[in-house]
C-alpha cells in the first residue's frame, strides 16, 4: 500500500493505537495505577425513570441478602453470588429526570475538575482505550426519537459534548464485522494481514531496544508487552466469533424493543469477546422514557407508571413488572459474560469485567436524584469480592465513581466535583 501512512494502516486494520509511533509512546504520561487487580473492560447498563425502593432492596445484611419474591432484582437471583448491590447513593448538584441524566455518569464534573467533566465511560475510554480498534462502543435501544440532548444522552467526552448511542443492530453489526463478511476465508486473511503488521511492530521495537538507555527500556518493553496482547487476540480467541447479520428491525417501533435489546446485548458480548474494545454501554431508552412495555401486556407508558403512587396497587405492580424485566436483560447480559471464557484462559470475560447497572433517579415518584441505587456486576480481575449488598445513607454517587476507575487500573483520586468528597467508596474493596 505504497504512500498509505503507517497510522491510517493500522487503524484501518484494526489494531489501533497500540501501534502509535514509539516515541509518543515513550513520553507519554503515567495513567494507570500499580499493582493489585484490574478489571479488562467497563460495561455500562442503563435503565431509565427510577425505581421505587421499597419494591426495589433486597432483604438482609452485606453477605447473607435475598431478593424478595416479587421484587424488582428477583430477576437477578441467578447470579447473584456474581454482584455487588448498592444502595443510597446522592447525586450532588443535581435533581430531577434531566439532572439525573446529566449527572449520573459524570457526578457534576466541569472542564477544570480531575475527569474534565467527561463521562465514566468516556472518561475510562480515554485512558485504556487506545490500544483497542474502538477506543469505546456506545448501544443504544430507542435513544433518540427526542434527538441528542440532555434527557436523551448519558455519555459525554466533555461537558456538553455527548457521545451518541448507535440503536441500529443491523448498522451496529455492519461497523463491527464487515470484514467477516467473506467467511472464514476473508476472516483468515484479515488475520494474517494484522499479524504481518504486529510482526512488523515487534521487529522494529526490538531493533530500537538495543539503542534505549536504561531509563527509556521498561517504557518500550511495555509497549512491546501491549503488542503481545494484540498478537494474542487478533480478532479473538475462545469467545470470539463473528454473529450472523440481525434482521433488520424497526428501530422506532415500540414492539421491537425486547428484540433490539437482546440484539445489542449479544452485538456487545461478540466485539468485547473480539477485543474490539475494552468500554461499552448499553443504554435502553432515556429518561423520562415513553417506551411502552406492551409485550408484558401493559398499555401505559414506563415514564407514566413510573409516577403512580402506592393508592393505585395494580399501577405500582405493573411498573415492578416493568422494571423486573429491566432486571432480566442485565441478567442476560451478566450471564452471557460469565459464559463467555477469556481468550488467555484466565476465567471468563465476567471474572475480568466491571459491570455497571445505573439508573438516573432514586425514588421515581419524588423525582430525587437521592438514594440512587446500582448494580455491580463481575470481578474486576479479583479485585472485587462479590455476592455483597452495600447500604449507604448519602454517599456521593462520585465516590463510586472513582472506584470503578481505580477498579479498572487509573490512579484519579476523584471524579467529577471533587467538593462532594474524594477517594472511592468505602467497603466496596
Amino acid at each position: 500500500m505504497p504512500g498509505l501512512p503507517r497510522r491510517s494502516l493500522l487503524r484501518g486494520l484494526g489494531i489501533g493505537l497500540v501501534a502509535a509511533p514509539f516515541v509518543n509512546l515513550l513520553r507519554s504520561p503515567r495513567t494507570r495505577a500499580e499493582g493489585g487487580p484490574v478489571g479488562k473492560r467497563l460495561i455500562v447498563f442503563f435503565s431509565p425513570n427510577g425505581t421505587v425502593p421499597q419494591h426495589w432492596a433486597p432483604a438482609g445484611t452485606e453477605t447473607d441478602f435475598t431478593f424478595p419474591a416479587g421484587s424488582i432484582l428477583e430477576p437477578l437471583t441467578s447470579v447473584q453470588d456474581k454482584l455487588i448491590v448498592v444502595e443510597g447513593l446522592d447525586f450532588f448538584g443535581a435533581d430531577n429526570h434531566e439532572g439525573g441524566m446529566m449527572a449520573m455518569l459524570t457526578a457534576s464534573g466541569t472542564q477544570a475538575d480531575e475527569s474534565g467533566g467527561a463521562s465514566l465511560d468516556q472518561y475510562v475510554a480515554g485512558k485504556i482505550g487506545g490500544a483497542s480498534r474502538f477506543a469505546s462502543l456506545e448501544f443504544g435501544v430507542q435513544t433518540s426519537a427526542w434527538g441528542a440532548g440532555a434527557q436523551t444522552r448519558m455519555s459525554y467526552s466533555a461537558p456538553g459534548m455527548w457521545v451518541s448511542p448507535d440503536d441500529d443492530p443491523l448498522h451496529v453489526h455492519g461497523r463491527l464485522f464487515a470484514d467477516f463478511v467473506g467467511g472464514d476465508a476473508a476472516l483468515e486473511a484479515l488475520r494474517a494481514r494484522r499479524q504481518r503488521v504486529v510482526d512488523l511492530l515487534v521487529d522494529e521495537a526490538t531493533a530500537l531496544r538495543s539503542r534505549l538507555g536504561t531509563e527509556e527500556r521498561p517504557k518500550l518493553d511495555a509497549h512491546l508487552e501491549a503488542l503481545a496482547k494484540v498478537e494474542k487476540g487478533l480478532m479473538g480467541g475462545a469467545g470470539c466469533a463473528a454473529p450472523a447479520a440481525p434482521d433488520a428491525l424497526n428501530v422506532g417501533d415500540n414492539a421491537a424493543f425486547p428484540d433490539i435489546t437482546a440484539t445489542q446485548i449479544d452485538l456487545m458480548v461478540a466485539a468485547l469477546a473480539c477485543d474490539m474494545t475494552r468500554v461499552a454501554s448499553l443504554q435502553c431508552s432515556h429518561t423520562i422514557s415513553p417506551t411502552v412495555p406492551s409485550w408484558l401486556g401493559i398499555a401505559d407508558g414506563h415514564h407514566s407508571l413510573s409516577h403512580i403512587d402506592d393508592s393505585n396497587v395494580a399501577g405500582v405492580a405493573q411498573f415492578v413488572e416493568a422494571e423486573r424485566w429491566f432486571a432480566e436483560q442485565f441478567a442476560y447480559l451478566v450471564q452471557r459474560l460469565a459464559d463467555t471464557p477469556e481468550a488467555d484462559g484466565t476465567g471468563t470475560m465476567l471474572d475480568n469485567s466491571v459491570v455497571v447497572w445505573a439508573k438516573e433517579m432514586g425514588d421515581s415518584r419524588l423525582h430525587t436524584c437521592k438514594g440512587v441505587p446500582f448494580v455491580l456486576a463481575g470481578g474486576a480481575g479479583g479485585r472485587f469480592k462479590t455476592g455483597r449488598y452495600l447500604k449507604f445513607a448519602g454517599e456521593s454517587h462520585g465516590k463510586l465513581m472513582v472506584s470503578l476507575c481505580q477498579a479498572m487500573g487509573l490512579d484519579n483520586a476523584t471524579f467529577g466535583n471533587p467538593a462532594v468528597g474524594d477517594g472511592p467508596l468505602p467497603g466496596l474493596v
